[in-house]
């Protein structure tokens, strides 16, 4: 087999692989639950990787708090799904990778509330403006939640009472 047909063939398979994740990528989009959740802590500038925000998801957690006080871990594995409008977590076993800390809530007064750990990254193009949050309001994400793995980040907006404002990132 001459040169150039291995390399063909070696293109050509490059090619499939990014296909199918572009594909699965879009499939995920179009046939898992979508929800917007309000987040938590903003690293919007790290020299090493670029522009980008690490985000902690603030997820529903009913039940929580009494699992944690009768088995006393700092952190508890979880599954995530879509209930009411809102993201929740139950617990689940290791292999999901994301888990709640006890120490991980906002201060507020619901006990079901806490943020997920590890946070969601969103990257952003290099001379995008990165967004200052003012007094009452709140980053929220719009994210796709999928069966396996934290959910995927899809847009930021800020929210300012009952007002939704869409980041421009052009």
């Amino acid at each position: 087999m001459k040169t150039l047909w291995k390399a063909l063939i070696v293109a050509a398979l490059h090619l499939a692989i990014v296909l199918s994740l572009g594909g699965k990528l879009l499939y995920d989009r179009a046939h898992r639950p979508r929800i917007w959740v309000r987040t938590a802590g903003l690293d919007p500038n790290l020299p090493i990787r670029g522009r980008y925000f690490t985000l902690s998801l603030e997820v529903h957690a009913p039940g929580m708090a009494e699992f944690k006080e009768k088995y006393r871990y700092d952190a508890q594995y979880v599954r995530l799904t879509v209930e009411n409008g809102q993201l929740t977590a139950y617990p689940s076993d290791p292999s999901t990778g994301m888990y709640l800390l006890k120490w991980g809530r906002p201060e507020q007064a619901d006990p079901d509330i806490y943020f997920l750990y590890p946070g969601v990254t969103f990257f952003l193009p290099e001379h995008a403006q990165t967004p200052i949050l003012k007094p009452r309001e709140a980053l929220w994400a719009e994210v796709t939640v999928l069966r396996k793995g934290p959910p995927r980040p899809i847009q930021l907006a800020l929210k300012k009472g009952t007002q939704w404002i869409p980041l421009n990132y052009l």
